[in-house]
């Protein structure tokens, strides 16, 4: 399943195109500044980037050339700027579409259908997720720390990635019932936290005090990078 991330400072484009492209089936996550979308694109596999040229910190087409230094994911450039000269340029530092503001998000979502078609040769070049001292190969769906193999099942595997592709959201237990168990599970929600408590014990150090897996008491999980935090 591919793996978006949308790089816009207007929620609004960012709830409405993550809604189109979920119920499409794809992974999404979301930036909202080009600072946050260059620290992502560095730590997560990406199959796509839909990125707006505006930015509160820095221009799209500067985010695009940074991308470009080190990958060839393909970007789909958001624009409210029409003029020829400015689609050439973007195509030029190495966008591989645009669309411009406004737009159709079916378009939006088609658009993005042939872009990965087109460069489906690319997908698996980045199919590793380093956080910390954990690697999660996707390809061979494996994950190891410290060099270590460590052996998950599938659901503990799915949970995973699930948590890592989006770091720093809370996840509810029903939603995670939904992702991992998929929505014909018949059963608790809490069953998600047994999950939880045998994947700590697999890539915690102190189970008891994570650093990986937090919980978000009365809400649910959520993910966290201990090395961004500075420990």
């Amino acid at each position: 399943m591919s793996n978006i991330l949308i790089v816009d400072d207007e929620r609004q484009i960012l709830e409405i195109l993550s809604s189109y492209l979920k119920k499409e089936g794809y992974h999404v996550s979301t930036a909202e500044d080009g600072t946050q979308a260059l620290e992502y694109a560095s730590t997560y596999p990406i199959d796509l980037m839909i990125l707006d040229l505006m930015l509160p910190d820095m221009t799209g087409e500067d985010v695009c050339r940074e991308i470009r230094k080190t990958s060839r994911v393909p970007i789909l450039m958001l624009t409210a700027k029409s003029g020829e000269a400015d689609r050439i340029t973007g195509l030029e530092i190495g966008a591989d579409d645009y669309i411009i503001k406004p737009f159709s998000p079916r378009e939006l979502v088609a658009r993005v259908r042939a872009i990965l078609r087109r460069a489906g040769e690319y997908q698996v070049l980045s199919d590793l997720i380093r956080i910390g001292e954990i690697e999660i190969s996707l390809r061979e769906r494996s994950v190891t720390k410290k060099g270590i193999a460590l052996e998950l099942t599938s659901n503990e595997f799915r949970l995973l990635t699930t948590l890592v592709r989006h770091p720093g959201r809370t996840w509810t237990r029903e939603e995670l019932v939904e992702e991992v168990l998929g929505m014909d599970f018949i059963g608790s929600d809490r069953t998600i936290d047994t999950h939880i408590k045998n994947l700590r014990q697999k890539i915690e150090d102190d189970p008891k005090q994570p650093e990986y897996i937090k919980t978000v008491y009365g809400l649910g999980y959520r993910f966290d990078n201990p090395t961004r935090n500075g420990r």
